[in-house]
């Protein structure tokens, strides 16, 4: 799918859930970043979750440290890679889609992200021993 096609369906709710598995979630947040200013790409990128997840009867599911987190990563690393696709993007920075799991406690200890309060509000990574 096209990336405007892409962004599109999201915004529109009729992407399937089927077809925003994880690296779509990167893939997203990379296009929102790469075109719009961070804040507002945050915004729109988190509004939007919030909405899939209500479609999907699966708002427990949406954490805001995780979402918050991979978009200022990916923005990291969109400002050190200006990679011209999202493909050329993945294949230099492929620990963003690969392990999810290793790539959060690297930064965050799990205590941390099983916390009710770092599904409601963004915060700092924790695990300074990494």
């Amino acid at each position: 799918m096209q990336d405007e096609d892409f962004i599109a369906a999201f915004e529109s709710g009729s992407l399937a859930a089927t077809e925003f598995d994880h690296r779509a979630h990167v893939r997203l947040g990379w296009l929102y970043l790469r075109n719009m200013p961070m804040a507002e790409a945050i915004d729109r990128f988190v509004a939007g979750l919030k909405a899939f997840t209500r479609r999907c009867g699966a708002e427990d599911k949406y954490h805001e440290t995780i979402t918050w987190f991979y978009l200022l990563l990916i923005a990291d690393r969109q400002a050190r890679d200006q990679a011209d696709s999202f493909d050329d993007f993945i294949a230099a920075n492929s620990d963003l889609v690969t392990d999810t799991k290793a790539m959060l406690t690297r930064y965050y200890r799990q205590e941390t992200l099983q916390a009710q309060s770092a599904r409601r509000h963004f915060l700092l990574p924790d695990n300074f021993a990494a």
